[in-house]
């Protein structure tokens, strides 16, 4: 066995690092696509009341979890359990939450280098290499392998660095950078012709569609998944937190910055498409219908930065920065959590257990890739749509059901010496237990 995980340095450093790793691609284009395809306003009042009610609730769970043995998911649901069957299922659970992850950072680095290269893109065209920049964008074999590789190397490089050296260090320039683009971008977006009646479809709620079923779920789903629960990432970041840290506060702070990218997000994408369609881009069908939704960031925003002319490449360049750092944030998490276990659990070095996990995610990557049409879109909803639900209800089975209240008690209390007197604890084990459970089913029975 190698010794016991890595830590934060800082609260600060854990809270950036924590919400890097939630803040990713969905929050900044599948919120956004979610809110344009479901009524706007109304979808943005349900996705925060599901944010309160489910995704927050189950962030301490996990967090927890990994907080209380303080070592990689395996040994840390293992723990939870006291006879031989119970610590074996948490063990294995891990197991299973570590190659989900892994099958999610493959088809994640896909995506990431298409971003990637659709930044590169508008660099190329500044510098006259027009053949350069058509091929960056052009869909092929070629292009899709070359871009995972170069990111899958930056995600590498984070992760072989090191806790401090690397995550947290790297945490602390990104989140930061990611807000200044974002905000930068909103303000330049909300400038244009026809971005108010994005910012009010954005922001004006319809009443009469808050409680849709199909809007309901579809809100429940992309906050459950915003935060990254359910695929031991914010187990592994929970076991590298101080003892000393309030963990509902702490909690707090992730879901709070999350949310917020999130809602920024919608500020930028929404009116961004409605002043694509003062441009003369089609956004929606005759019948009100979203077109294009999983690729307009490929197709129908760029039809956008090139109708400005000269300033739409600088502004494309900032648009695809601004989703490859929070895809790199998230897939630092994603490639940490399978590290470290390696690293604990053999007694590896991290670097080599970097570059070992990284080649592995890699090959699978390629996989994906020279089988597309198969696999691509199998792997997503296996992943995503069916696993992640189903570890994220495993996970408050094992900490609510199988572990002692007074255990569960005791780990709170760390950092919190009087919580046991706060209203936190008097719903939050009992609404984890009973409530978080039933509404993940239903999460995996609508999809």
């Amino acid at each position: 066995m190698a010794s016991t995980s890595p830590a934060f340095s800082s609260r600060i450093g854990f809270i950036l690092a924590a919400a890097g790793s939630a803040v990713g691609v969905g929050n900044i284009w599948g919120f956004p696509t979610q809110a344009a395809s479901n009524g706007g306003g109304a979808f943005l009042l349900v996705y925060l009341v599901m944010i309160l009610a489910l995704a927050y609730p189950m962030l301490v769970a996990e967090l927890t979890i990994g907080r209380m043995r303080q070592r990689n998911p395996i040994e840390a649901l293992r723990a939870l359990g006291e006879n031989r069957f119970w610590r074996g299922f948490g063990a294995t659970t891990g197991v299973i939450a570590l190659i989900v992850l892994s099958l999610i950072l493959s088809f994640y680095a896909i995506v990431s280098g298409w971003l990637l290269a659709f930044m590169l893109a508008p660099l190329a065209e500044l510098l006259g290499f027009a053949n350069a920049a058509d091929w960056l964008t052009a869909f092929s074999v070629e292009r899709n392998l070359s871009m995972m590789v170069i990111f899958l190397l930056l995600t590498i490089h984070v992760v072989r660095s090191g806790v401090t050296e690397g995550i947290e260090r790297w945490s602390s320039r990104l989140m930061p950078l990611l807000f200044v683009l974002l905000i930068a971008m909103v303000i330049y977006i909300l400038s244009l012709p026809g971005a108010a009646d994005g910012l009010k479809m954005y922001l004006t709620p319809d009443f009469s569609r808050v409680l849709e079923p199909n809007l309901i779920i579809r809100a429940m789903g992309q906050a459950f998944f915003s935060l990254s629960i359910g695929a031991a990432c914010m187990m592994t970041y929970g076991a590298y937190l101080s003892q000393q840290e309030n963990l509902p506060k702490t909690a707090g702070w992730v879901a709070g910055l999350d949310t917020s990218v999130a809602f920024l997000a919608g500020l930028l994408i929404l009116p961004a498409m409605f002043a694509a369609q003062e441009l003369g881009v089609i956004i929606y069908d005759d019948a009100g219908v979203l077109l294009s939704a999983d690729t307009l960031v490929f197709t129908v925003l760029p039809t956008m930065f090139d109708s400005m002319g000269g300033a739409g490449l600088w502004v494309a360049f900032a648009f695809f920065a601004l989703m490859v750092i929070a895809a790199i944030t998230s897939s630092i998490s994603m490639l940490e959590a399978p590290v470290n276990a390696l690293r604990e659990e053999s007694g590896q070095p991290r670097s080599r257990s970097a570059w070992f996990v990284g080649i592995v995610i890699g090959v699978l990557s390629g996989l994906i890739i020279y089988h597309f049409e198969t696999l691509f879109g199998l792997v997503i909803t296996l992943t995503t749509v069916y696993m992640q639900p189903l570890l994220g209800l495993t996970f408050g089975v094992l900490l609510t059901w199988i572990l002692r209240q007074n255990y569960l008690l005791k780990a709170l209390q760390d950092g919190s010496p009087d919580i046991q007197k706060s209203l936190f604890w008097k719903i939050w084990p009992w609404y984890v237990k009973f409530i978080c459970p039933l509404l993940i089913l239903l999460v995996i029975w609508h999809g």
